[in-house]
């Protein structure tokens, strides 16, 4: 029988042969490093058995979907540890998630940390036993037997959920058996290294109606190294927490008087004052005009609208006059009755409207992480109308203004395309034309794109833009959603030019995304040390002795007179006292006066990451420092 490859290549094989044998006939490095299988585009155990034309595909643990069956996998084996040692413990789901894998368990214990290395310890145990995954699929009635019997009353809740004509499988490995659809590796000595995580509570389902579970999260990897690595990366993610340098940078602070509503401070508002000035800078030179819409809003508007169906749950409400109201979640009705005010030409569209609009959005309380999941932020919105032949312009537009944000701060990105969701607003025709066009845009730039099958917003496909940090994290930011329904929703028009109503269509975006969130993003990318252009303190004056007190305070007018934030230190310490002190507040420049600087009317200048540069004149200084704020590098 004939198998094709990835590179068009197609070898003959006796019937059934096994996919691994196959791949290593085709590319022996290429079987080695393999995971798994795709077989005409489906994951796959590499020990499945292949029909004549099938196209073999190797997933290895550097691709995303190696890696999720790999994970899955280790956490099968995590499960079985937990069993070994904590018999009587019943078992939730286990699935991969973006990085790593975690298991829900209902068990007596409470699991401590110590708990996690002796789980630790046993998993090597299972894994240096090298025990086979051996999948058996079973019938309904087999099935709901089976973990009846077991005691297992959350997998028979999931059996019972299944569609009727759904296969039922399980897998076992050694001693360890578990509901799961699969696939996964061929064996647990595959599973090289693993590596514990965390400890947390989970409802059962994700509802609060249901009993909390202890869920362990873990990572697991081929080599030994890539978890070294892994874990250095961790640790260089804690000194980096936004969290520890929001406070000790004096950035912005959290209370119990108000769980995921974030208070900025006065050098938290320079950062984010910062931003938005550039963020209307930006706009007004791509022509879009600055509005700004109620955070409440009558419920007959969401219902209108949508959200009323789909998001209610997520929403805050309150009670005006006998009338229930809604504390805005998006800001996008605003943006729509801004347009509906008054007629609009052809002539006029493309019509842009940007808002840094405030939303409310109802979080639980166990997911809520400094300004990276909020209750409250600013989404830096703007909605766009245009006529059909217009749109694919304007989210090309919108594109490279997206690149020019994310460039500015070193963001590298890559671009997902996310199509209908299950819930969702309008005919399949529609959704169809709207996602044809987002590709189309991206294809005619030459962006690169994969695709996020049924991830798109209810009422429209989307362009999500995944920027990466200087630890290679990554962060869904920018976004563009084009928006075929919300206009017919509610009956917005322009006259075109045959004198008659037309339709347009809408394009929902967002740059920054939130602002918290992305100023979080950016205390970690720049572990506080910001550029000079943001940094709320761009430069600060040290004196060696108090003779240089009145020439220091002369400096520190002329800095601020030509708007450089600066600060002045005349404290009685030790200059290397006071160098070390500014240091740990990563302020970009420090101009250090002795006797010499105050006799020559100069500044010894030190700048952060690089030390001394030597004296200079202090309008040297100035003019430089402008410079860099100007061009913001």
């Amino acid at each position: 029988m004939i198998i094709r490859f990835p590179d068009d290549q197609e070898l003959n094989f006796e019937s059934g042969v096994l996919a691994v044998t196959a791949l290593k006939a085709w590319d022996k490095e290429c079987a080695k490093s393999a995971v798994g299988v795709k077989i005409n585009g489906e994951m796959r155990a590499l020990t499945t058995p292949l029909n004549d034309n099938d196209t073999l595909l190797p997933l290895s643990f550097t691709e995303q979907e190696g890696r999720q069956m790999f994970w899955h996998s280790s956490s099968h084996i995590m499960a079985q540890a937990v069993q070994h040692l904590f018999p009587g413990t019943r078992f939730g789901i286990g699935p991969s998630i973006k990085e790593g894998f975690y298991y829900d368990f209902d068990s007596e214990h409470v699991f401590t940390p110590e708990d996690l290395i002796a789980i630790e310890q046993e998993i090597k145990r299972i894994v240096k036993k090298n025990e086979k995954y051996l999948r058996e699929e079973l019938s309904r009635e087999q099935a709901l037997q089976l973990f009846t019997e077991l005691g297992e009353n959350y997998k028979v809740e999931l059996i019972n959920d299944l569609p009727k004509d759904a296969v039922i499988s399980v897998y076992r490995q050694g001693d360890f058996l578990d509901l799961c659809a699969g696939p996964h590796l061929t064996s647990t000595g595959a599973v090289k290294a693993v590596k514990l995580l965390s400890l947390a509570g989970a409802y059962w389902r994700g509802s609060e109606k249901n009993k909390m579970l202890q869920r362990i999260y873990a990572i697991s990897f081929p080599e030994q190294r890539q978890l070294d690595e892994y874990i250095t990366k961790l640790e260089e993610a804690k000194k980096r927490d936004h969290r520890k340098l929001g406070t000790e940078l004096e950035l912005f602070m959290m209370t119990d008087d108000g769980p995921g509503f974030p208070f900025f401070l006065p050098k938290g508002m320079i950062i984010r004052n910062e931003l938005e000035q550039y963020w209307r800078q930006q706009h007004r030179m791509h022509g879009y005009q600055e509005i700004k819409t109620p955070i409440i809003l009558n419920r007959d508007l969401w219902e209108q609208s949508g959200h009323w169906d789909h998001y209610k749950n997520n929403m805050y409400f309150t009670q005006i006059d006998e009338a229930t109201y809604a504390v805005k979640p998006m800001n996008c009705p605003g943006g729509l009755l801004v347009y509906k005010n008054k007629p609009h030409s052809y002539r006029e569209l493309p019509i842009r409207v940007g808002e840094l609009g405030l939303v409310h959005r109802h979080e639980l309380s166990g997911v809520l992480h400094g300004l990276m999941r909020v209750r409250c932020f600013t989404q830096d919105d703007a909605h766009l109308f245009m006529m059909e032949e217009q749109v694919k312009d304007e989210i090309k537009g919108v594109a490279r203004l997206i690149d020019d944000f994310y460039k500015l701060f070193g963001f590298s990105y890559h671009v997902e395309l996310s199509t209908r969701p299950e819930k969702a607003m309008g005919s399949v025709e529609v959704w169809n034309e709207a996602t044809k066009a987002l590709a189309e845009a991206m294809d005619e730039m030459g962006m690169p794109y994969t695709i996020n099958e049924g991830d798109g917003a209810f009422y429209g496909p989307k362009l999500d833009f995944h920027l990466q940090d200087s630890l290679n994290r990554t962060w869904q930011c920018g976004t563009i959603q084009l928006d075929f329904q919300m206009p017919e929703r509610f009956d917005l028009n322009y006259i075109g030019s045959d004198n008659q109503p037309h339709r347009p269509v809408m394009i929902h975006r967002v740059l920054f995304g939130s602002i918290e969130r992305f100023i979080g993003i950016l205390i970690e990318h720049y572990a506080g040390a910001f550029p000079l252009w943001l940094s709320p303190v761009q430069a600060k004056v040290l004196t060696i002795t108090d003779r240089q007190n009145d020439y220091a305070a002369q400096i520190l007018l002329r800095l601020e007179e030509m708007g450089i934030r600066t600060e002045l230190d005349t404290r009685n310490e030790k200059i290397g006292y006071k160098i070390r002190a500014a240091q740990t507040e990563k302020i970009p420049y420090l101009l250090v006066l002795g006797d010499k600087e105050q006799e020559q009317q100069t500044a010894a200048l030190r700048k952060r990451g690089e030390g001394d540069l030597g004296a200079f004149p202090v309008e040297d200084i100035v003019a430089r420092l402008l410079k860099e704020i100007q061009l913001k590098v």
